[in-house]
This record gives C-alpha cells, sequence and structure tokens, in this order.
C-alpha cells in the first residue's frame, strides 16, 4: 500500500453500527442480533464489514451493540482479540450503557456514535467510517475515504447501482454530473436516474465517511434536538445534503473482486429468503462471491475441530455430498447430501437426505430425515424420520414457510410439534 494510502486510513477509525435486531429474519434473530447471524460455513455476517476494515488498513474499531447483544460481543472476544494496543490497534465493543441517562439507550443510528464521542476522541483520529453490520460484500474502504478527502465533502456516502424501481426500499440519491448528492429521498416511489443514465439509481449502503471534528460537531448539536430521531438517514445526512456538500462514492469504485468474480458483489441477507439463496448461491460452480480469495480474506472466529468425516458406502446408505460446503468437525453417517451449505459439527445420520439445506453449527439430522430447502438454526436435534419441502401445507403447521417456499426449523418450533403430536 502507498505512503500517502496508509497515512489516511491511520487518521481513520471504522464505528461499526450492530444493534439492530433485523426482524425479517424472523426466528433466526430470537437469540442473537442480525450482524452475529452465521453466514457461509464459518463466518458471522459482521464478519464481513470488520474484515474490509482490516484489509482496507484500518487498525481502529468500534462495535456499538443493543439488542440480545452477547453472541455477537462473545464472536468479537474470540475471533477479533488479535489486536494489539502497543500498537495503536483496537476493537472496542461498545454496548448500549445509559451513559447519559437511565432510560436512554441509543435512540438511533446517530445516537449510537454521539454517545459515545468521548471514546472516538480517545482515538485521535481525523475520520470516522459507519459502517453497517449487516450485509455480506468486499470493499477497499481506503478508495472511499480517499475520494471523501480530494472531494473536499462533508459526507461521502457508499452508493449501489441498482435498476431505477428497484430502488424503491432503500435511501436513494438523486446527484448532480459531479455525482454531488442534490436530495436525499427515504424509499421513495419513483426514484429518481442518475444524469449519466435515468434508468438506474444511486441507493444508500449505509456506509459514510466523515471528518470527525465536522461530525462531532454535528452530533452534538442533534442530541440536544427534541424533535430529532437521531438517526443518520432521517436527520443527520437530510441536514449536510441542505446545508452542506455530501458526495456520492460509488461501490463499483471500490469493490474488491478476484479474478473469479464478474460483478460487484453485495447482499443484504435481511430475510429468511434472502439469507437462504446467498448461502445456496455458494455452492455453485463459481460462486458470485469469492470465499477463496487469499487477498482480501474474510476473518472470523475459527474453532479447533478435526475436518468433516464422511463414512458408510453401501447402496442406500451412502455418506456422501455434491455441490456443497461442508464444514470441519462435521460427520456424514450414510446421508445423501446435495447443493447444501453445512457449518461447523454438524452430524447427520444413515439414510437421511439434504437437498438445499442450510445447516447452522451443532444440529444433529436423524436416520430417514428428509429436508429439501431448509435453514435449520443451531442447535437443533432433527428426529427421526421428519420430512419437511415435500408438503408445504404440513410444514406450515410446525415450522415458518416464506413466500420462497424455504422452510426454517429452530428447536421451539420441534419442541412444540413433539407437544402435539
Amino acid at each position: 500500500m502507498a505512503t500517502e494510502n496508509s497515512r489516511l486510513t491511520n487518521r481513520s477509525m471504522a464505528f461499526v453500527l450492530a444493534g439492530g435486531r433485523g426482524s425479517r429474519l424472523k426466528e433466526l434473530t430470537d437469540r442473537r442480533v442480525k450482524p452475529a447471524v452465521y453466514f457461509g460455513g464459518k463466518t458471522r455476517i459482521v464478519d464481513f464489514a470488520l474484515s474490509n476494515a482490516l484489509n482496507s488498513g484500518i487498525r481502529k474499531m468500534a462495535i456499538a451493540t443493543q439488542y440480545k447483544a452477547h453472541s455477537l460481543i462473545r464472536h468479537c472476544q474470540r475471533g477479533w482479540s488479535f489486536f494489539r494496543a502497543e500498537r495503536n490497534e483496537f476493537l472496542d465493543v461498545l454496548p448500549a450503557s445509559q451513559r447519559y441517562d437511565e432510560a436512554m439507550w441509543y435512540r438511533g443510528t446517530a445516537d449510537a456514535v454521539a454517545q459515545n464521542i468521548d471514546i472516538v476522541d480517545s482515538y485521535d483520529v481525523d475520520y470516522v467510517l459507519i459502517l453497517a453490520g449487516d450485509h455480506i460484500y468486499k470493499m477497499d474502504y481506503e478508495k472511499m475515504i480517499r475520494h471523501h478527502v480530494e472531494a473536499d465533502a462533508d459526507v461521502t456516502i457508499g452508493c449501489l447501482t441498482v435498476p431505477r424501481m428497484e430502488a424503491t426500499a432503500f435511501g436513494v440519491m438523486a446527484v448532480d454530473e459531479s455525482d454531488r448528492i442534490t436530495s436525499f429521498l427515504e424509499k421513495p416511489e419513483d426514484p429518481p436516474g442518475t444524469p449519466h443514465d435515468p434508468e438506474v439509481a444511486l441507493a444508500s449502503m449505509g456506509i459514510y465517511v466523515f471528518k470527525w471534528s465536522f461530525l462531532r460537531a454535528l452530533l452534538i448539536n442533534d442530541m440536544e434536538d427534541d424533535n430529532s430521531s437521531h438517526d443518520f438517514g432521517n436527520d443527520i445526512i437530510p441536514d449536510i445534503v441542505k446545508n452542506g456538500k455530501a458526495q456520492a462514492h460509488r461501490f463499483t469504485d471500490s469493490c474488491v473482486r478476484s479474478s473469479n468474480e464478474t460483478t460487484a458483489y453485495w447482499r443484504d441477507v435481511g430475510t429468511v429468503d434472502a439469507f437462504w439463496k446467498a448461502n445456496i448461491d455458494l455452492t455453485d460452480f463459481t460462486p458470485e462471491l469469492d470465499l477463496w480469495d487469499t487477498e482480501w480474506p474474510i476473518w472470523t472466529y475459527s474453532e479447533s475441530v478435526p475436518p468433516a468425516k464422511f463414512i458408510h458406502d453401501e447402496a442406500d446408505r451412502r455418506g456422501n455430498a455434491v455441490s456443497s460446503l461442508v464444514s470441519g468437525g462435521c460427520i456424514i453417517s450414510g446421508t445423501e447430501i446435495r447443493r447444501s451449505l453445512l457449518f461447523t459439527q454438524v452430524h447427520t445420520n444413515s439414510y437421511a437426505s439434504l437437498d438445499g439445506a442450510v445447516v447452522l453449527p451443532y444440529v444433529n439430522v436423524a436416520r430417514h430425515a428428509r429436508l429439501k430447502n431448509v435453514v435449520i438454526d443451531r442447535g437443533v436435534q432433527i428426529p427421526e424420520g421428519l420430512v419437511v419441502g415435500e408438503d408445504p401445507e404440513e410444514d406450515a403447521k410446525w415450522f415458518r414457510v416464506t413466500d420462497g417456499g424455504v422452510t426454517l426449523i429452530t428447536t421451539p418450533m420441534l419442541e412444540k410439534r413433539a407437544a402435539e403430536k
């Protein structure tokens, strides 16, 4: 990395917002916040934002947590404890701790930063990168910070280029010829196109770069405003667009792609269907997301487990997996697995079959179970002979069946089924 690039990242910190539940993931976030949800066989969703920051050269980070944060905090302690304070490296976890008022938790995304102003001050940085902790992508943040500095902007916003009418669920930027933002619209019914292509829109990624001295003053004023919702998208950004200089930064200008990646990959795995599809897509011959890219690794907590094991080789009792990802510690005992993704320490038993299954860690699948197009939560014990994915009406009596035909299975669902059968 060039000397000037190093100076920019050395003067920057990443502030990851990881407090939201992610309620559209339904029971997957009953016990954990969305950034702590598992993804890709061994990682958590938050690992992507943290790895992007680390790979970009940022060594000062903070994570604001709130909803059911224990799983996320434990993951950061176990998997991200390699920062060394003597090298001026930090990863601080900042739970909502009622620091200013007994009734005041984090009231919004901007308030999560505002309540920790003293901690950010202690980092002695010039630039603050605000990140959402719940998306899957690879991005070189240094390029975005450099764009911010060169544009002399008050805020620079990371933007996806999407077909115009697909942007109705996003915050959308209207921009001029130089990508200066002229208006910010939250989930517009008729999103504006761009000057260069009226059929595409610029949608916010929830990534912002600020000069810290500028943001600090804004946050102090916002905290004292009783009419504010204390949110970046609702309050801080519209104010800068109106009264300052807001710049759009296109994801395609800083996304990281290996030689095997042909598109700029970004996913919001915010629904069970999207979560299932993004995981299953990794089983493709050449996935759109290259997790094997050693030039831009996704760091995480790796348990010390033995290699995956496949046993039995009989006509109707063969342990095998085709077009699948199988993590360490798994034992595939006489089970047929197709187009599935198994996390750490999944054990399957004879005469069972899995097809289109996303199986979180420490699941046990008993004999003769047949499971198709499912997401199985951590630690679930699948009973012998359970059939899911062949009769949607029967599945819906006990489990959550999505509009896309994916069935989510959790321990409380199975307990209720066993009690009522």
